[in-house]
Order: structure tokens, then C-alpha cells, then sequence
């Protein structure tokens, strides 16, 4: 593995300008400089904010020799993140995430007044540190340092293989740039349209979905977690859980927003919720928090690294499109959302909240096109992902006529290199010689091809006693 920085503008409207440094790094394919080398295979993981470095290493351990050995994988740390230069920070992560949090479900006017003070002091430290790149924090900026990344390394074409917000980055590049593409894989595809707000209120729903999912299938398997068998008397149990922690923080540190981050790794990816199904037993069963201290060190700890993420999620979210200033509009639709979503409402209205009052103003989100230039185009999604549903990976496959996409019919976010063997296959013959499914479908709007789930995963053998 060869590491690198690469010197990108600030702004990319004046090239000559004030730069800023990306981390890259390359994994060399096999093959000879001829036709059997395609080029480089730039890769994002989504976030915005995370780092691309280590699923590039990933990636090249992970695709068939046969495959990963035709290209060189890139992976890249974005603008503002990682090991880029300046890598953006803006409140100590020790103080801002010191748990236990406040509750994102506030049950008055004051504790609303807390939440709403730490979302305004949030997006004020960021303005006061970063006023001179924030303006600067694009996707439509993110997407020209990927075009300079590609000149750099010398080619006229790059592919390219995102998941989550990196298919969103991915199809931004692929219309600014559509004669720079090779190949262009969208794993877990976000709504094109670029409005977030209105993004993470569909969120909610599909969150509220999968959660759901996660609680019938501990009903099924009340045989070791002895929660009820039925999900409606585990839901129940969920949410006496959350109310307990509120009083009485599980080890001090683990109370109702510490347990929303927990049970949310749970809608991204279904094999935790044996793991997460015996925490909630332990501690309803028993009174036992530790398990529920355990898997929020292991799956949901907050420190430097996520401070950083959320700094640039939020730089790009609250820049790409525009946000209400008024935070009684925000409160009037998450009234109305929280009464079918509660699991996922107030957190993810909290998470996003700083973009009402964020310094720079939203812009308008590029408009996704597909150029006669563009090659064909796979998409491989999740009928039930949380995080990027369904129905917008339905509006990118629309405005992409010659892409083909591969639904499997469950829900974990992230469908490609995670066991199931029949998606991992189109994307071996996509990226091998460009094969992709036929479509079945006249006109555009539906899945190509259908893979079927991974098997749902088994209880841990021994719950609560």
C-alpha cells in the first residue's frame, strides 16, 4: 500500500487559489499495463464524513483476485476528513458526548431549550473555527476533488464504488464529469434529489420499519429472550427500557440516547441484533446493564474520530441544500412524524439539528443527469435498507436509463462484499468486463435482477435466565 497527500483548491471556481491537502492511499493491482489493467477504482464509504482509507484495503482483500488485481483501489479521505489537511474539528468530543446525553425525546419546554442550546452552541463552534472552508463544503466541491485526483494519477478514466452518501457523491461526479467514467458501482443508493431535510424524515420511517423488523424477530425467539411473543408486548418492553434508563443510566453512562445510538447499529445490519436482543434481555430480565455498557463501547462509542465524521456531515448537509430557520416548523413536522416513528424522530431531528442555525446558508444540490458519455451503471440495494430506502434508490435508477439494479428483499445498509454470494457476483462480472443483468423492466421503474437475502440470523443460545 502506497499513501499519499494530494494539494486540491479550496474552492474550486478559483483553481489557483488557497489549497487543501487529501489522504490518499493505493493498493496496486496485478495486471500489466495493458488491456487486462483497468485503471484506478476510486472508493467512499457514504457518511458524509467517513474515511475511505481503510475500506479501500478492505475492498482489495475482499473482491476475487481476478477481479481486484485489473485495477489499483483508491481509497481517499474527503475534504475536512481523517488524515486530510485541515481535518475538521469543532467541540471537544470528551464534553460534548460525555454520557449520559441528554434525552433526544424532551418532555417539556426546558429540556426541549437543552437540546436546542446544544444544536445553536454546536453549529456556532464550527462556524467560529471554520469560517474560511466551510462555504467550501460541497458534495459538488467533493466531487471536483475526486476529478483532481484523477488527473493526478495520470488517467483519463477512473471507476468508481460507493456505498450510502458515497453512491450520492458518486452520481455527482458521474454528471459533472460522465466521459471521466469507466465504471460506477452505487451500493445502498440515496435519494438523488439532494433535499436532506426531507431525506432524513423518510429516514425515520424506514428506521421505524426495520426497528420494528428487529422487535418481531425477538418475538420469534422468545424461547431465549423471553421478552413476549408478540412484537407488539416486545415493543412494549423496549420502550419501559428506554423510560428506566432516563431515571436510572445503566453503569452511569448508558441512558435513553446512549440506547437510541445502540439499537440504531441494529437497523444498518441485522447481524448484531442477537447481540443487542440478549443486552435488552440482561437488563429487563435482570437489571443487568453490562451488555448494554459492552455494545455501546463496541458499536456506538463517540470520540475524536466521530466528532470529526459528524464536523463534516454536517459541513456538507447544511451546505448542499437548504434548511428551515425556524424551529417551530422543524417541531410541528416531527409532532406529526414521531406519532408512526418514534424510534428514529426526535434522535435523528437532534443529530441534524445544528443545519437551523448553521452559519452559511444551504445551496442548491447539483442536478443528477445522464449523459450519453456515462457507461452503464450498477446499483445494488436492500428492499428493506434503513438508511438509503428503497424509494429513493427508485428515483436514481430512473434518472440513470442504461444502470441496472439488483434488490435483495432485506434490509441490512451496505448489500455488496457482506456474505451474500449472489450480489457479490454481479459486481465481480460488472467490474471484471462490465456485465451487467438484463432488465426486464419497460419502462424504468423497478429492480433488474433480484438476489436472495442472507438468512436471518440465529439467537445466541442462552438470553436472560
Amino acid at each position: 500500500m502506497e499513501c499519499a497527500w494530494l494539494r486540491v483548491p479550496l474552492d474550486h471556481r478559483h483553481p489557483e487559489g488557497q489549497k487543501i491537502k487529501i489522504a490518499l492511499n493505493r493498493i496496486k493491482g496485478t495486471a500489466t499495463r495493458g488491456r487486462d489493467h483497468l485503471g484506478p477504482l476510486l472508493i467512499n464509504p457514504g457518511g458524509p464524513g467517513a474515511s475511505g482509507l481503510e475500506l479501500a484495503k478492505y475492498i482489495a482483500r475482499t473482491l476475487p483476485a481476478g477481479v481486484i488485481g485489473r485495477y489499483d483501489v483508491i481509497g481517499f479521505d474527503p475534504r475536512g476528513v481523517g488524515q486530510s489537511v485541515p481535518a475538521l474539528s469543532c467541540v471537544d468530543p470528551k464534553r460534548y458526548f460525555k454520557a449520559p446525553r441528554p434525552d433526544a425525546v424532551a418532555r417539556n419546554a426546558a429540556e426541549e431549550a437543552v437540546l436546542v442550546g446544544r444544536a445553536r452552541a454546536y453549529a456556532q463552534a464550527c462556524g467560529s473555527r471554520w469560517a474560511w472552508m466551510l462555504p467550501y463544503m460541497s458534495t459538488e466541491h467533493v466531487a471536483r476533488d475526486i476529478d483532481v485526483i484523477r488527473a493526478a494519477l495520470g488517467e483519463q478514466k477512473i471507476s468508481y464504488f460507493g456505498y450510502s452518501y458515497g453512491t450520492y457523491l458518486g452520481a455527482v461526479y458521474a454528471s459533472l464529469f460522465p466521459g471521466h467514467v469507466r465504471r460506477l458501482v452505487l451500493d445502498s443508493v440515496v435519494d438523488p434529489a439532494g433535499d436532506w431535510y426531507s431525506s432524513n424524515i423518510a429516514q425515520d420511517y424506514a428506521f421505524e420499519r426495520r426497528h420494528r423488523d428487529f422487535l418481531a424477530w425477538v418475538a420469534r425467539h422468545n424461547a431465549v429472550y423471553r421478552l413476549g411473543d408478540d412484537p407488539e408486548a416486545v415493543r412494549v418492553a423496549y420502550y419501559a427500557m428506554r423510560d428506566r434508563l432516563r431515571a436510572h443510566p445503566a453503569g452511569k453512562v448508558i441512558g435513553p440516547s446512549e440506547l437510541d445510538d445502540i439499537f440504531t447499529v441494529g437497523g444498518y445490519n441485522n447481524t448484531v441484533w442477537p447481540e443487542l436482543a440478549a443486552a435488552f434481555s440482561a437488563y429487563v430480565r435482570q437489571g443487568d446493564g453490562g451488555k448494554l455498557v459492552e455494545a455501546q463501547r463496541k458499536h456506538a462509542q463517540n470520540g475524536p474520530k466521530e466528532e470529526n465524521g459528524y464536523a463534516v456531515y454536517l459541513s456538507v448537509q447544511c451546505r448542499d441544500s437548504t434548511w428551515s430557520r425556524d424551529w417551530n416548523s422543524w417541531r410541528a413536522d416531527m409532532i406529526r412524524v414521531n406519532r408512526a416513528a418514534p424510534f428514529m424522530t426526535w434522535p435523528n431531528a437532534w443529530y441534524n439539528a445544528p443545519c437551523a442555525f448553521w452559519s452559511v446558508p444551504g445551496g442548491t444540490p447539483p442536478r443528477i443527469t445522464a449523459s450519453p458519455k456515462l457507461p452503464p451503471v450498477l446499483m445494488l440495494q436492500s428492499r428493506r435498507d434503513a438508511a438509503t430506502p428503497y424509494e429513493g434508490a427508485l428515483r436514481m435508477r430512473r434518472l440513470f436509463p442504461n444502470a441496472r439494479m439488483v434488490v435483495e428483499p432485506g434490509g441490512n445498509h451496505g448489500v455488496s462484499l457482506g456474505g451474500n454470494a449472489c450480489v457479490d457476483r454481479h459486481l465481480a462480472a460488472y467490474l471484471r468486463d462490465g456485465t451487467l443483468p438484463a432488465s426486464h423492466v419497460r419502462p424504468v421503474a423497478g429492480p433488474d435482477a433480484s438476489c436472495p437475502a442472507n438468512a436471518a440470523p440465529r439467537p445466541a443460545d442462552k438470553a436472560a435466565a
